[in-house]
């Protein structure tokens, strides 16, 4: 230290505030890369986009509130549990022999009454085997030997039959196992294991079946009021790609393309003829698109809110995390008839909204001006970032006020993609195109039977009988 005290006496006061303005812009820069690592390391799941497979041993606090209830049925949930049927495929008598504590013959004494216990179980499973057999005839007018025809689809010597078939597909496209998986399955279930060829067949098949009910999702897609649309990625061909998702209650349709922006949401062909809402994430592709309306995720800014919150210390954050839950669960425990919030409840939600946002600019020091301009867009604060948005798109963000069709949040998109991602952590990657687009329909078709309150496997078989479910 001292002889860097000697080295500087000889400098003039010019030399030295040279020296002075050069460590300052170092230490700036230096400060603002500390503090965007510290951002990097303080991100998880609870305040940000990041996977909860990425927060390790440490949960993050959840944004939900702690629950007033205690865990399992709330009084007046209807409930399930198994009932007694009244005829039941089998009927075993216990009968009394003798009394247990004087060792009486009991034999002959009259029965006074039935106690019943019933076990629901399924019985040993076996693969039938049905043999068609069709007859040879000569005919005596011509002489030439004639036989019936068998039936459809019965097209050679020996064959597995459409419900093994079905559950193959059941089990592949629905469940996620793999290959080699669904046959040992199979295998250990009926003691036939079949080829992987056998449920790649089945796969083929069933996707042949589904021009109309995927034809019917997409014309209902696109005439829905309000869709949730989302996009993540998937590996085709070793290479990036981009899956689509749009998606109501009743209805989803999966689509990948090498695109992520615009021209992968239009090849998908639902945004670009919609004329509802939207709900999505801020992408910036999205808005591109402007023959429907838009709304925003608020559950991305509740994330952001408690990052900026937890890393800044920003009031105004934790005080928006509040306004906006409260207005969610106002309109939660709105009248089922009421459609939107009475105008003075909206104005009065819209200027604490503001008064937030103008709080929040003046809170955050990366709005001041710059001291020296350079060329190109000035770097700005994740807090700063999240205000520009937050007052840009303040329509969409609080759509769900003036319309309660309109969901807070994109969850119903990202419950429909979540599996799409466990199926490619068990994959890796699609090794053809033609394999991932069979796959996207396939789970279109699945999602959908489901959220309409049919059993996938039924749905399946129908399918592969030529009559697979159309919504209504």
């Amino acid at each position: 230290m001292s002889e860097m005290r000697e080295q500087l006496r000889p400098l003039d006061k010019e030399q030295l505030i040279d020296i002075i303005v050069e460590l300052r812009g170092l230490m700036a820069k230096q400060a603002a890369r500390i503090q965007a690592l510290e951002d990097q390391v303080a991100k998880n799941s609870g305040n940000s986009s990041k996977p909860p497979s990425s927060d390790g041993l440490k949960k993050p606090r959840s944004l939900r509130e702690k629950g007033k209830h205690k865990s399992g049925g709330q009084k007046g949930h209807p409930g399930k549990t198994l009932e007694m049927v009244s005829h039941p495929h089998h009927i075993h008598l216990h009968k009394v022999i003798r009394c247990p504590q004087c060792q009486a013959d009991l034999g002959a004494v009259a029965v006074q009454g039935i106690e019943k216990r019933q076990v629901f179980d399924v019985p040993p499973i076996a693969i039938e085997v049905t043999e068609h057999q069709v007859q040879i005839k000569c005919c005596p007018q011509c002489q030439v030997q004639v036989k019936a025809a068998f039936p459809a689809g019965i097209d050679h010597g020996v064959q597995y039959g459409n419900r093994l078939k079905a559950q193959a597909v059941y089990l592949n496209s629905y469940q996620l196992l793999p290959l080699a998986r669904v046959c040992e399955v199979l295998g250990d279930f009926y003691g036939h294991t079949p080829s992987a060829a056998l449920v790649l067949n089945a796969t083929e098949a069933l996707h042949a079946q589904l021009d109309r009910p995927l034809a019917v999702i997409r014309a209902q897609l696109k005439q829905a009021d309000v869709v949730n649309c989302d996009e993540t990625g998937l590996r085709v061909e070793g290479k990036l790609n981009w899956l689509q998702v749009a998606s109501t209650a009743a209805l989803t349709y999966y689509g990948v393309h090498p695109k992520r922006g615009q021209s992968g949401m239009r090849a998908v062909g639902i945004l670009n003829e919609l004329r509802g809402r939207a709900i999505h994430d801020a992408y910036g592709s999205y808005f591109q698109f402007e023959n429907c309306a838009h709304a925003l995720c608020n559950a991305h800014h509740l994330r952001e809110l408690r990052f900026i919150t937890e890393q800044y210390e920003q009031a105004w954050a934790d005080q928006m995390i509040q306004l906006l839950v409260e207005a969610k669960q106002e309109v939660e425990t709105s009248p089922p008839e009421q459609l939107s919030l009475n105008p003075e409840r909206l104005r009065q939600y819209h200027q604490r909204y503001d008064r937030l946002l103008q709080a929040g600019f003046q809170a955050d020091p990366s709005t001041k001006p710059a001291t020296k301009q350079k060329r190109g867009r000035k770097k700005q604060s994740p807090a700063k970032n999240l205000l520009d948005r937050l007052l840009k798109y303040k329509p969409e963000i609080l759509a769900f006020l003036s319309d309660f069709r309109v969901p807070f949040d994109n969850n119903l998109a990202e419950r429909d993609i979540r599996m799409m991602k466990v199926k490619q952590k068990i994959s890796g990657t699609f090794r053809t195109r033609r394999g991932a687009d069979t796959f996207c329909d396939i789970r279109s078709y699945i999602s959908t039977v489901r959220k309409q309150g049919h059993r996938v496997i039924q749905a399946l078989y129908e399918a592969l009988l030529g009559q697979p479910f159309v919504p209504a």
